[in-house]
């Protein structure tokens, strides 16, 4: 695995942990590599958000809580927009990406074990792939450029490991929702729908979130 994809994956698993400062050395070692592809990396980990800049170093960027409701509140403008217009602009082959993608995410709710990270992993995968056969189909490449910039898969990744089974089921049934709306050209349904699926992915990592705070300050 190259420097870039093992450094992202290791923070999004949770290897890396928020606030951990990561070390060119150390990791060009631990990758048997020079020092030169594992400092790309890192610029480029640093341009997506995912690290920050230390005086030496970097350290993997900690989200506060408000970093998540706006993060999310941005998600929610840009992907129902896209939602809407995707309702308007899909095509035959548009609908079809979006179907295959969720029989997927039934596949991976299905075969899902619960704290397990290649099963969560799967979810996460198709999830996204849902996602982005919708902004495929709003046919507006800004659209495409700015979400990009606000989805923050550690975050994502996180939603999806405290989910439980009922709650992949609902997520489930949700895309449902947003497909048919689509699918049926009712823009203004697509759009709700996707707001409502947003904000219940935000409600979730925040009320996890206020759980694990609660359970620290008990200790």
């Amino acid at each position: 695995m190259d420097a870039y994809n093992f450094i992202k994956d290791s923070i999004i698993n949770g290897k890396f942990t928020p606030g951990m400062r990561l070390a060119e050395e150390s990791l060009a070692k631990e990758l048997n590599l020079s020092r030169t592809p594992v400092r790309e990396a890192i610029k480029q980990l640093e341009a997506e958000g995912l690290v920050v800049p230390l005086k030496r170093g970097v350290s993997v960027r900690q989200f506060t809580n408000e970093d998540i409701r706006q993060i999310y509140d941005l998600r929610t403008l840009l992907e129902g927009y896209a939602a809407s217009q995707a309702a308007v602009y899909r095509t035959t082959e548009d609908i079809e990406k979006m179907e295959t993608a969720n029989v997927l995410y039934e596949k991976a709710i299905a075969e899902y074990t619960e704290a397990d990270i290649n099963s969560i992993t799967d979810i996460v995968d198709v999830n996204q792939q849902f996602h982005e056969a919708i902004v495929t189909a709003a046919k507006n490449d800004h659209i495409h450029f700015h979400i990009s910039k606000v989805v923050v898969v550690p975050i994502v990744f996180r939603s999806f490991y405290w989910y439980n089974y009922f709650q992949l089921h609902q997520s489930l049934e949700v895309h449902k929702i947003i497909l048919n709306a689509i699918k049926n050209k009712e823009p203004d349904r697509a759009r709700i729908a996707m707001h409502e699926h947003i904000y219940q992915g935000r409600d979730h990592v925040l009320t996890h979130l206020e759980k694990i705070k609660n359970s620290h300050l008990l200790k």
